[in-house]
């Protein structure tokens, strides 16, 4: 799954605020091996501020009209809100992305059970942080599970992800992936959102001081390719089934030579 983030203050230093670029970015990523799109007009980073609806739809629905008609990729929307999931299937979107999990908007469930489309149900511990980090998630996912159940979303529809990030301490991301297996027992595909995130940077000791002094053109998550591959591998090896990403050319790769190691693909 590659990101297009329409939102000029992404966490990952890799917004765009033009409609011509994002069409651009997401065809070199469809080039570069994505086989999902996923495009999102809010910043998810913890700082950030809550845009409108309107806002977003301004930012989202241009480039999923337009890609819709130019790429022949499936297209994801990453947002939490209703009308702007539900304008976006109208453009061409195949799935939703939820950030969290029904936990905001239950109905995101009933629109993606009318339309037929997936749904990706993410576990976001920002508003009640936690010690045992994988009760929790697994505790949190079990009740979007049902919740998109009860709606009427059909059980192939439905995609998990345990959220790295979004309210765990960066201890707690490593004891997510450490034991990403656990989330089998859901028996839902494994979405894993390791790319980029600030824990790299905290593992490899790269601060923003050690960041801002480096050269320009360098963006701050170029600077966690490495640690990022890492985590794409081992997720695959714990039973991740998709990896949502930034750099897609190198995770398609890394995502192949894991595949055939854990899976013989």
């Amino acid at each position: 799954m590659g990101v297009i983030n329409v939102s000029p203050d992404s966490f990952s230093g890799d917004g765009l605020a033009d409609v011509g670029e994002a069409i651009a970015r997401a065809k070199q990523l469809a080039s570069e091996g994505a086989d999902i799109i996923d495009i999102g007009g809010e910043s998810t980073r913890p700082s950030s501020t809550p845009i409108s609806t309107d806002e977003e739809l301004r930012r989202v629905i241009p480039v999923m009209e337009k890609l819709a008609q130019e790429l022949s990729v499936p297209l994801s929307v990453d947002t939490y809100k209703l009308e702007v999931a539900r304008r976006a299937l109208d453009a061409g979107a195949n799935m939703i992305n939820d950030i969290w999990g029904l936990q905001k908007e239950p109905r995101l469930a009933e629109l993606a059970a009318q339309k037929g489309v997936p749904i990706a149900l993410m576990s976001n511990q920002r508003d009640s942080p936690c010690r045992d980090i994988m009760s929790a998630v697994i505790s949190d996912l079990k009740r979007a599970i049902k919740q998109a159940l009860s709606a009427g979303v059909p059980w192939e529809n439905i995609i998990v992800d345990p959220g790295i990030g979004f309210g765990k301490t960066q201890q707690q991301n490593l004891e997510v992936l450490q034991h990403l297996e656990e989330l089998q027992v859901l028996g839902r595909p494994i979405l894993l959102g390791s790319s980029r995130k600030s824990f790299i940077g905290w593992v490899l000791d790269l601060t923003p001081e050690q960041r801002s002094s480096e050269v320009a053109f360098v963006q701050p998550g170029d600077q966690r390719l490495e640690g990022t591959a890492a985590t794409t591998a081992i997720g695959i090896a714990k039973g991740a089934d998709m990896v949502r990403v930034h750099d897609v050319k190198v995770m398609a790769r890394v995502c192949k030579m894991s595949d055939a190691l854990v899976r013989g693909v």
